[in-house]
């Protein structure tokens, strides 16, 4: 019987020693929880980039302002008829 009581007692530490130091211990579950937060903040900034990328790609297909406002500002577009004017700070 006291060999019993020694088997059971050294499986006992060696169970209880995973539990609080091995994978998936406590500190381990902390350690997973804080990055997941962290992942959920960057995933909810690729998501608002993701609406804005889809926001621009509809306004792009649908309709001519976006595409002349892109040419003005990124190609320097000017339409017949206008002034441009360029102001040059020293």
């Amino acid at each position: 019987m006291k060999w019993v009581t020694v088997i059971l007692s050294v499986a006992l530490v060696c169970f209880q020693y995973s539990l609080w130091f091995g994978k998936g211990s406590w500190s381990d579950r902390e350690n997973t929880k804080e990055q997941l937060a962290l992942q959920e903040g960057e995933n909810q900034t690729l998501i608002l980039r993701n609406q804005f990328l889809a926001a621009e790609v509809d306004d792009l297909t649908h309709g001519q302002e976006a595409i002349a406002e892109i040419a003005r500002v990124e190609l320097g577009y000017v339409r017949e008829g206008e002034t441009f004017y360029r102001l040059i700070d020293r």
